[in-house]
Parts: C-alpha cells; structure tokens; sequence
C-alpha cells in the first residue's frame, strides 16, 4: 500500500544510488583526499562530492526544499528540508573499514518522514517511510522482544565519550547488567536494533545529520529513538535506540 511519502522515499532511494557508484571505488584509495576540520574530524573528498551530487539533485528534482549537510550547511528555507550526511563513519572510511553510510533524511513540518541509510561497503541499506514499514536490502524489519536487560545486547561507544559528558559511571553500569556489549559505533548499531541484531544502542553526543534518517528506520520497525532525556532525538543529547522494551530501564540507569 502506498504512503504519501513515496515519491520521496523513491526519489531519497535513488540520490543513493549515485552516492553509492562515487564512494564505494575510492573506498580504501591510497590517494584519497583527507583533511581535518576546525572540529578535528576528519573529511575527505567523498564526503564533499557525495553531499554536492545530492545537493545539485535535489536542487532540480525538489527546487523549493532546504537542505541540511554536513560539509556545506543550510540552503534555502521552509517546511520541507532533506537532512544529509554524505559519509557517515568517515573516520573507517579513511582507514578502509567498511563500517560507513550516507545518510539522508526528509524533514516536513518538523517531523522526519524519510530515511535512507545506505552501506555499500557492508552491501546493505536501510530504509523506511512513515507509515510504510521499514526494510533492509528489500526485506522488512522489526525490532527484537527481548524485554529483560539481562538478556541484551548492547552496542556503545569509547567509554572516554561518556566521562567527557559526566556519565561515564552509568554508562559502565548499564554495560554491566546486559548480557553482552559490542563496540558497533554510528550508524550501524542504530540500524542493527532497527533490523533485530541489537537491543540496544547508545551514544553520548551526535549532530543532527548523524541521527534524523536513523530515528524512522528504527520507528518504523517498532523501536524507539530519544535523546539521553527521553525527547526525540536531535543529536545534542545524545541517542538512546532500543528495541521500545527496554528503552525505560536503560534511560533510567543512564540518568
């Protein structure tokens, strides 16, 4: 059954596509390009080439929408704006692990109704809609029925991201009381508890780019995706992705 979102999802579908044909030969180049932002991340020239073929799409396919990047910021205003990540995962990109997306999303009044989350390196892709499910590489997903935390299994960044925000302690208690953590940063773990792998996945601090395709992937699969505050998540706040059990106790032992 169709969705009004479609024609979105498809056209979000496609821009993929694309990002995928520039970035995946130069995956593990010896001659990429890699600089360091202001911000001491890295940024290398597929992640600027990715984002300015989205943009240059979007600009003759959806003349009238915004756009939000990573590498170049806003342009334009209004109630549609598509939320772009050219790589996420840059740093594995640089270093030849395949753990790296593009991730894109459509915002439309404030609600995020698209997100696409493409891992050519992996051979994988995410995707939903609202009210049109989610799916992974044409299949749909659902999220896990584990209930209990110690049965879990958790995905979460270095523990020096969390003592950087003064949660260090919970975070390691949380890592405690599950049955196993793994390390899954990005995007990854948050697709991973989207698709059933994981239960659970955490991270302290991310940009708003880093998280908007991820949150209907995850929704739309019958998951949760809030900051460490309960809200939905935006990126500053951190993101907390359970499979909805469990989402209660892990933002009652990370506060």
């Amino acid at each position: 059954m169709g969705t009004n979102w479609d024609s979105d999802l498809e056209l979000a579908l496609d821009l993929a596509n694309f990002a995928d044909r520039l970035s995946l030969p130069r995956f593990g180049a010896l001659d990429l390009q890699v600089e360091t932002k202001p911000d001491l991340t890295p940024v290398s020239e597929s992640d600027r080439a990715v984002e300015a073929m989205v943009r240059d799409r979007l600009a003759k396919d959806r003349p009238s929408d915004a756009i939000v990047g990573e590498e170049f910021g806003i342009t334009g205003s209004g109630d549609r704006r598509w939320i772009i990540d050219p790589i996420d995962g840059t740093k594995s990109y640089v270093r030849g692990i395949p753990a790296w997306a593009l991730l894109l999303a459509l915002e439309v009044d404030g609600e995020i109704v698209v997100g696409v989350a493409s891992a050519p390196g992996l051979q994988r892709r995410w995707w939903a809609s609202t009210g049109g499910g989610a799916f992974a590489n044409g299949e749909e997903i659902k999220v896990s029925q584990v209930d209990d935390l110690k049965d879990a299994h958790l995905s979460m960044v270095n523990v020096r991201d969390w003592a950087a925000i003064g949660r260090e302690k919970q975070a390691l208690e949380l890592e405690r009381r599950v049955w196993r953590p793994v390390g899954l940063g990005d995007f990854w773990g948050h697709t991973l508890v989207a698709q059933g792998t994981l239960d659970v996945m955490i991270e302290p601090e991310l940009s708003y780019w880093d998280v908007a395709a991820l949150r209907p992937i995850v929704e739309q699969a019958g998951g949760r995706c809030t900051d460490l505050a309960g809200n939905p998540a935006t990126g500053p706040g951190g993101a907390i992705t359970t499979n909805g059990l469990l989402h209660d106790i892990v933002l009652e032992v990370l506060n």
